[in-house]
């Protein structure tokens, strides 16, 4: 897809509020397919979890701009599941650019030389492990989307289609109004395979350690970080500071 290399002029609140005002009778697609060559977003990556509802914005990318660059953030304590999901799913979706993005090994070392750093610091632990990688691979970014949707929960109700990261770089939501029933009949349509966790009571999938099954009833994000008031890994931001408590507002898709 021709794209302006010459790269997005103004502030990113300012091109927020016009891509808002340009895409907010669109749907997802068209969101997609306009944004992704829309000089005031720039130069934009996928950043996807290959989590409960992945497949769904993995698709979407694929059929619309398949060499639009993906990062997978692999922190090493996924579950097994996931690690086969995203194998599978980088063979079946014809997308072109998937990248790794692992912590600095040494930094994991000094910080986390047994592994046990989530059992008492779950915020630095995220930081090390998910936060920082990322970070750096997103430098060379104007924007990135994710699957963060309103019904996700109360952090979540007022997500727009596009966000100000600061004043650093735009956040791009396009399931932001869909349901969870749309997510369902998309992928039934689609024939995408699932998360083999999903059918275990797990609509939101982390990292092995911190994530549990859901009930019930219960919020889909009540089995991240149960039993603390964490409710976000500290990748999404607000007023350009990372979200690292329970205050504000997870993975990304």
């Amino acid at each position: 897809m021709p794209r302006d290399t010459s790269g997005p002029v103004g502030t990113v609140a300012d091109r927020v509020a016009a891509l808002n005002a340009r895409y907010r009778h669109h749907g997802a697609t068209a969101v997609l397919e306009h944004a992704l060559g829309d000089p005031d977003l720039g130069r934009v990556a996928l950043v996807s979890s290959f989590g409960a509802e992945s497949v769904v914005l993995l698709h979407l990318v694929s059929v619309i701009a398949p060499e639009t660059p993906v990062l997978f953030v692999d922190t090493r304590m996924l579950f097994k599941e996931t690690l086969e999901y995203q194998r599978e799913l980088a063979e079946k979706l014809a997308l072109c650019d998937i990248r790794t993005i692992r912590a600095h090994p040494k930094k994991v070392e000094f910080d986390d030389p047994d592994g046990t750093l989530h059992q008492f610091n779950t915020d630095a632990c995220c930081a090390i492990r998910k936060v920082e990688p990322l970070e750096r691979a997103l430098k060379d970014f104007d924007g990135w989307i994710t699957g963060r949707k309103r019904y996700q929960g109360a952090t979540r109700q007022e997500v727009e289609f596009f966000e100000a990261e600061g004043d650093t770089r735009i956040k791009v939501n396009p399931l932001a109004h869909w349901g969870r029933e749309d997510l369902e009949e998309y992928i039934v349509n689609n024939r995408l395979p699932r998360h083999p966790l999903v059918a275990k009571g797990y609509p939101s999938i982390g990292c092995a350690p911190c994530t549990s099954p859901v009930k019930p009833g219960e919020d889909p994000r009540a089995g991240r970080w149960r039993g603390s008031a964490k409710t976000e890994c500290g990748i999404h931001f607000i007023n350009g500071r990372a979200v690292r408590g329970g205050t504000t507002e997870e993975n990304a898709a």
